[in-house]
């Protein structure tokens, strides 16, 4: 079952999905792949990642969407769209603070609207992904297009 915040986002911003039960043991990516026979490429991950200044102090912390089988370029794509001077990869502890979500289930749908949404441009190439469900007991499956309807999404260039 999705997460209650999960399902009212997408509810809410009339996205049309298809959400899918998964075992908890089996949420991150790899076991999800091998266990329920779902190829890698059309999984679609968010990875939060931390703007910060000279001083290392995070100044804005965004959400990008990366298919599984790409590599999330923050040391100079992300960082570039943040303006910051540096980017890192946010913790799972900071994650799970920011989101309400642990690792193998977080997922675009329902973040704080301070949270930019930044897509790469090769998850919107598919017919179709599978995204986190807000736990890790749930995914959604949808078409990349859908993301388009949150008001705080960019499609960028984000991976290597």
């Amino acid at each position: 079952m999705l997460d209650p915040i999960v399902k009212n986002a997408l509810d809410g911003a009339s996205i049309t999905y298809a959400a899918q039960d998964c075992d908890p043991d089996f949420a991150d990516t790899a076991a999800y792949c091998e266990k329920y026979n779902f190829p890698a490429e059309k999984c679609a991950n968010t990875i939060l990642v931390a703007g910060k200044d000279n001083k290392s102090q995070v100044v804005e912390v965004v959400a990008c969407v990366v298919l599984a089988t790409d590599r999330l370029d923050v040391n100079k794509k992300v960082r570039k769209l943040l303006g910051s001077k540096k980017a890192s990869f946010a913790s799972s502890e900071q994650t799970t603070e920011l989101t309400g979500m642990k690792i193998g289930g977080v997922v675009v749908f329902g973040l704080p609207v301070s949270i930019r949404v930044l897509v790469d441009q090769q998850v919107m190439n598919k017919d179709e992904v599978i995204m986190g469900g807000g736990n890790r007991s749930s995914k959604v499956l949808l078409s990349p297009n859908e993301l388009k309807k949150l008001p705080n999404a960019m499609i960028v260039d984000i991976s290597l």
